[in-house]
């Protein structure tokens, strides 16, 4: 078998011939302290489903649809829904290259292009999960305080109610570790999301129906409008895709590739729905005045108000795992005793101290920058763009081009061999 990035034979795609279940393979990166060859498809559907339709949806219709308006913005919702949905779908066959499995994606890239974009792949991916954990935590600062301005005529301000979200996640994160912990979780995360979803429909429906007059006029000046459909498409990647699909089909059963193909099927299917969903209907209600965070714009009861915020900051507490459990599965995997259980007592210390730390300063860096659009547009503009568009369509080309080239030159070989079959054959 060659090295240094080389493909050894015709068949490029290998796929379900790489490590058996219990095996590691330390030179290509499958040590890991956290659980692999696990979960099945409908787990992990059911994963992506609810994670991605978490509380960030209650954003989307100011920060994909406003500066775009109805024509531009649904055509950009099916085209780069459609796209992200391919490249998801391709990607997912390079979880095994040429009997070589990878359950990270910087190692995969690192295979295929060597040490620098090994890097370049582990920055884009890590800013990416930094950004949108902080992210998360804004999100859940935000829906507090909503709760807290229903019952207080002087709500605390935004920063305390981040610290106590930040802390939330700590302590989910240290007693959940891995992605496959999750699983007895996603049942109370499906509840919560089609609880919190279906209150906000009726209510935005009702405030559609009984509004006087919408404007759906884009806002802006012509050069604003430009810098701001940018943004929105940005949006958009943001809440189709998550940049770290090898790493939550590590956790797939075998055949990982049609599993993780079928836990797709579902995301873009049913999850999509919801998603697409709440962004069209609060566009269609409240027009280019659609807040960045719908419930302020609620005119219902209180009860709804309260009902939707402390659906999305419990549900958030389950989804954003996800989006961050390959940097806690690196810093495990780093720091861990893995020759003793994840949960060990020396393990659990260890966990302590690594959680602590990274909410920490998640906590802090997001209180100091509650800003909750430009997190979005700078995640989708800087670093899920490469991940989702560029990357995959790399590991196509490289994969397929080497490929070719073996079957040219094995064709080339046997053009050599002479024809010894008798005449008129």
């Amino acid at each position: 078998m060659e090295t240094g990035g080389e493909l050894s034979n015709a068949v490029a795609l290998s796929i379900e011939q790489g490590q058996t279940k219990g095996r590691e393979n330390h030179k290509y990166g499958l040590t890991s302290a956290h659980t692999t060859d696990h979960d099945s498809w409908q787990q992990v559907g059911l994963l992506l489903v609810t994670s991605f339709n978490c509380g960030w949806i209650l954003s989307f219709s100011n920060l994909m649809l406003v500066p775009l308006g109805w024509t531009w913005g649904i055509i950009c919702l099916f085209v780069v829904g459609l796209y992200s949905a391919y490249a998801n779908w391709l990607l997912a066959a390079f979880h095994f290259i040429d009997g070589r499995r990878f359950i990270r994606y910087r190692d995969l890239m690192g295979f295929l292009f060597g040490k620098e974009m090994y890097y370049i792949t582990w920055v884009s991916q890590y800013l990416t999960l930094l950004l949108g954990n902080m992210g998360f935590i804004l999100l859940g600062g935000k829906a507090l305080k909503e709760i807290n301005s229903e019952f207080s005529d002087s709500p605390l301000r935004l920063q305390y109610f981040i610290i106590i979200t930040g802390a939330a996640y700590f302590i989910f994160a240290l007693v959940i570790p891995t992605l496959s912990a999750m699983r007895s979780w996603l049942g109370v995360s499906t509840i919560l999301t089609f609880t919190y979803i279906a209150i906000l429909l009726l209510e935005l429906v009702h405030d559609g129906k009984y509004s006087k007059s919408i404007d759906y006029e884009i806002p802006g000046s012509k050069v604003g409008k430009v810098f701001n459909a940018f943004g929105a498409i940005s949006a958009i990647i943001v809440c189709n895709t998550s940049g770290l699909l090898l790493e939550i089909q590590s956790t797939l059963r075998k055949p990982a590739v049609k599993n993780m193909r079928k836990a797709l099927y579902v995301q873009y299917t049913v999850g999509l729905i919801f998603y697409y969903g709440v962004s069209i209907v609060g566009y269609w209600a409240y027009g280019s005045t659609a807040s960045v965070y719908l419930p302020e714009e609620l005119s219902g009861p209180k009860w709804a108000k309260v009902v939707i915020n402390s659906g999305v900051i419990l549900q958030s507490i389950v989804s954003q795992h996800m989006f961050v459990a390959p940097i806690h599965e690196t810093l495990d995997t780093r720091f861990l005793r893995l020759n003793e259980s994840i949960n060990s007592k020396e393990n659990i210390k260890r966990r302590f101290l690594l959680r602590a730390l990274f909410f920490a300063f998640n906590t802090f860096v997001t209180a100091a920058f509650p800003f909750m659009g430009d997190f979005v547009n700078l995640l989708g503009s800087f670093t899920l763009i490469p991940i989702t568009f560029i990357f995959p369509s790399l590991i196509f080309i490289k994969v397929k081009g080497k490929t070719a080239r073996l079957e040219k030159k094995k064709m080339t070989s046997y053009a050599h061999i002479p024809d010894t079959r008798p005449k008129g054959c």
